[in-house]
């Protein structure tokens, strides 16, 4: 049995400049972090030879190709596991349509529990561009690099995505004690509204020629995002994510909607400096930058949403349990 742990993520800037439309051209850059919240995927021999899945959906199959789940359907295919295993998916939150690249952290998840089931070690920079082959390459889906890479990698990352296909994966390496204090000041609440991110992202990659400026706004809110981290400047960090959501928002007509903009000005009339909606938009998890003397008064207005309490994760994706027959 091989027991696999992969975060979860939140995305701080640069959001958009992953897209292989804006950074064949740019070159993108992104900030972000994994947290400790997870994906767990278990992968265990069976005595059969048949392929079991068990997700929020249960298969029983003969062949490969007659899965439905298609991330784990194309990472069989690239293993080369092709009969006798029973995989199952499980996570710590919702895992669709919250905003914390659920679907990434299964795909590289599954890709590492299959490929250490082979007795196979792969590299973290392997099993992402593995990941986006599976989820842009294979399966088509309207998205960025940036959740693959910091599934895999872990920490906080400064990712740049360049023309040639590679991708960059610089550690922040923050103090311990200003990664404490920038991880007291951040809220997050659950909207209760999940969304498909495929129908936001689909209509932000069509839009890419004609917001080039938007985007290359983003890439230097991430170039300046990065100097703050280093700098340990926390009130810059808060700015910034509300310089950052403002022009998020003029990417896509779903990114936001009346409640989320009602739940987000609340948020700031109580004292929180800045915030976004977690991936995509429309709906998922509401991140907001607050000092401590401001934050009972956030929670206050925000009574009705569930906060979700997170940390930092160093470690990307992690073999847990491992007992090989």
């Amino acid at each position: 049995m091989i027991i696999v742990r992969t975060p979860l993520r939140l995305s701080f800037f640069g959001g958009g400049t992953d897209f292989a439309d804006y950074y064949n051209i740019q070159g993108g850059q992104v900030v972000s972090t994994a947290i400790d919240k997870y994906v767990y995927v278990i992968v265990k021999e069976r005595f059969d030879d048949k392929i079991y899945v068990n997700y929020s959906q249960k298969e029983i199959v003969d062949r490969v190709d007659e899965l439905k789940h298609e991330l784990v359907r194309e990472a069989m295919a690239i293993t080369g596991v092709t009969r006798g295993v029973e995989i199952t998916t499980l996570a710590d939150v919702p895992s669709s349509g919250t905003g914390l690249g659920s679907s990434s952290s299964v795909t590289v998840g599954v890709l590492q529990a299959l490929y250490t089931y082979r007795g196979r070690i792969v590299e973290a920079e392997s099993l992402a561009r593995q990941a986006c082959e599976i989820e842009i390459g294979r399966c088509k889906k309207p998205i960025g690099k940036q959740d693959q890479y910091i599934a895999a990698y872990g920490g906080l990352r400064r990712l740049r995505f360049l023309p040639n296909e590679m991708v960059e994966a610089e550690d922040m390496e923050l103090s311990s004690s200003w990664a404490q204090r920038l991880n007291r000041n951040l809220l997050l609440f659950y909207t209760h509204t999940t969304r498909a991110a495929s129908t936001v992202l689909a209509e932000q990659q069509d839009n890419i020629p004609q917001r080039l400026a938007f985007l290359d706004a983003l890439k230097d809110i991430a170039e300046r995002g990065a100097a703050c981290l280093r700098h340990g400047d926390g009130d810059e960090f808060g700015r910034l994510l509300h310089e950052n959501w403002e022009l998020k928002k003029k990417l896509a007509s779903g990114v936001t909607n009346g409640q989320i903009d009602a739940l987000y000005e609340a948020a700031l009339r109580a004292g929180a400096v800045g915030g976004k909606i977690a991936g995509a938009g429309g709906g998922g998890f509401l991140l907001l930058y607050c000092p401590l003397d401001k934050q009972d008064a956030v929670r206050q207005v925000l009574g009705h949403l569930r906060e979700l309490p997170f940390a930092f994760e160093r470690d990307g994706s992690k073999v847990i349990f491992n007992i090989r027959r």
